[in-house]
């Protein structure tokens, strides 16, 4: 009689942890985009490994797209034609107050920020023969600026236009500009992602080129104009080709999704993301920045309510104005 009750109670309870389980997942989608960058960028790499992560542990056909970039990513997500989003805070500022390029006039305020994912120093490589060891040098030369509705393709321009460097720029996926610039038909290739940029990797280990950065001039006069960049070192060694220690500039990226998704889901994707950094760090090594207490890093776009109860629960307070 007491095995009985025994098997009846374990049955119950194992009755009762599949009913809580289809419950915590009720409204999941059966399928999951993550809207990444071109290829030959540290998003391409990252979104597409969270996406097979999220696909091994949480059961979820996820997948990575390639497009534009942050600015792209962000109204792809507004209109609910993809699921998560990788985005500069930049671009996500902008937009967030119908200031973007791609949806003028559309305020994005169905987007909530889940985590914060690494800083996007700003960054460029240049054949040699080009004598190129500063923005400054860029003048009336041909640079590919990344990707349009990108943020090296946002903000570049407007770099060059505040530092009145006058260069003739294109723009192309970072793949795209390593083989413009290896076969010539650029002088310089200007970036931003994070270290290191997998396409500056390979020009490196395939061509005669050196990477630059900013001038101390070059420097103080972009952190006065554009108070959406903070500070950065690209540490020596990041690349064959560089030796010493570059200033530049940077942006957070954080993964963003709509307001709309299931608060139990972005609940599990958030800890699975924030409790499993050796994991991130196999996917991309920038993801060393990928940690919950880089949250303080957001100063303005409300976190998703399952983030928000992943970071309480794990003692991080999220400031009331930044709850949905």
């Amino acid at each position: 009689m007491r095995y009985t009750n025994f098997a009846a109670l374990a049955a119950a309870a194992v009755m009762s942890m599949s009913m809580a389980q289809a419950q915590d997942r009720d409204g999941w989608p059966s399928d999951l985009t993550v809207g990444t960058a071109s290829q030959g960028g540290v998003y391409f790499v990252y979104g597409n490994g969270l996406a097979s992560f999220i696909s091994e542990e949480l059961g979820i056909s996820a997948s990575g797209e390639v497009t534009g970039g942050p600015v792209q990513n962000v109204t792809l997500l507004q209109m609910q034609e993809h699921d998560i989003g990788l985005v500069t805070m930049g671009p996500m500022f902008e937009a967030w107050n119908g200031e973007s390029d791609l949806a003028p006039g559309l305020e994005h305020r169905d987007v909530r920020a889940l985590f914060p994912m690494y800083e996007t120093p700003f960054q460029g490589i240049a054949l040699a023969s080009q004598n190129i060891s500063s923005v400054g040098d860029l003048a009336g030369k041909r640079v590919s600026v990344g990707p349009a509705g990108g943020t090296p393709g946002t903000y570049w321009p407007r770099f060059l236009e505040a530092l009145d460097v006058e260069a003739n720029v294109s723009f192309a996926g970072a793949a795209d500009a390593a083989s413009q610039l290896q076969d010539g038909l650029i002088d310089a290739f200007v970036f931003a992602a994070g270290v290191p940029i997998s396409a500056f990797s390979q020009l490196a280990a395939e061509a005669n080129v050196r990477t630059f950065t900013f001038s101390d001039e070059e420097h103080a006069a972009l952190l006065e104009a554009f108070p959406e960049v903070s500070p950065f070192t690209i540490p020596g060694g990041s690349y064959t080709v560089q030796d010493e220690d570059q200033q530049s500039v940077a942006m957070w990226n954080f993964a963003v999704v709509h307001s709309d998704m299931p608060e139990s889901l972005a609940y599990e994707i958030t800890k699975l993301v924030m409790e499993n950094n050796d994991r991130m760090m196999q996917i991309h090594a920038a993801a060393v920045a990928t940690l919950p207490e880089n949250y303080i890093n957001n100063g303005f776009l409300p976190y998703h309510p399952g983030a928000v109860r992943w970071f309480e629960e794990n003692g991080f307070e999220i400031p009331e104005e930044l709850k949905d």
